[in-house]
């Protein structure tokens, strides 16, 4: 599979946007309740938002969800999804189909994007930050409610907290646009704090949910210090053993 051989565009039918609910369901492993509906991606499109796929020939890939939002009293979007085929990830389309939107978003006028991810994933926080330019500035303590579901002691009532980091994705920032041009950037200033997440989280989830939590509580406390204390993470350290955030001063 070649990456420049996929087709990515604006979805609209009620079949292609069933294909996207159908993607969530083998890329999320969630249950119907959870995921976003045919109806959802239709409202959201006559509301002003848009959802592009990655198409390889006639078969979905991929997709990205844009719902609309304001950012104060300009317009902005919500990227509140982002899914890609377990069969065709690492070749690039998760970056295609976010610099479409990208595209897609300014062509409308606006150079705002946000979403959340989870602070303990680190090739998600890479990709966004250092791939993306995406900055982070605002963590979100339990966002989604409380998951049991992938708890080592379910027996008992404990659970993993859906914390999450808004990433801010400013479309025409000087980072932004150089790395839309395939250019290089670095950021002014020097690391302030270096905030350290674990490399395996999905096994210690299952391996030791105690430790999992208490993990948890402290990133979540660096970054409340770290944001509290005018810090923006606008970098990430990769590592197989102790990959970590970078933050500055604005």
């Amino acid at each position: 599979m070649k990456n420049d051989k996929i087709e990515i565009r604006e979805v609209s039918t009620v079949e292609e946007l069933q294909g996207c609910v159908d993607l969530q369901r083998a890329v999320f492993a969630t249950p119907d309740l959870e995921n976003s509906p045919v109806r959802h991606l239709i409202v959201t499109k006559y509301a002003g938002g848009f959802t592009l796929a990655a198409f390889d020939q006639q078969k979905m890939v991929g997709f990205v969800l844009s719902v609309p939002m304001f950012r104060g009293t300009e317009r902005a979007f919500y990227s509140h999804m982002t899914a890609v085929d377990q069969n065709y990830q690492n070749y690039g389309i998760g970056a295609r189909l976010k610099w479409a939107q990208r595209e897609r978003a300014l062509a409308e006028g606006v150079n705002y994007i946000k979403w959340t991810f989870q602070p303990v994933q680190a090739r998600n926080a890479f990709f966004n930050l250092e791939r993306l330019g995406a900055t982070i500035k605002t963590y979100a303590p339990n966002f989604y409610g409380t998951d049991y579901s992938t708890s080592a002691e379910q027996d008992s009532v404990r659970g993993i907290d859906s914390d999450r980091l808004f990433a801010d994705w400013v479309l025409d920032s000087p980072k932004v646009v150089a790395f839309a041009n395939g250019e290089n950037y670095a950021e002014n200033g020097e690391v302030v704090r270096k905030i350290e997440i674990p490399h395996d989280w999905n096994d210690l989830v299952v391996r030791d949910t105690r430790r999992a939590i208490a993990e948890q509580e402290r990133i979540k406390r660096e970054f409340q210090e770290s944001f509290d204390a005018g810090l923006t993470a606008k970098g990430f350290e990769r590592s197989a053993t102790n990959p970590k955030y970078l933050l500055f001063a604005d």
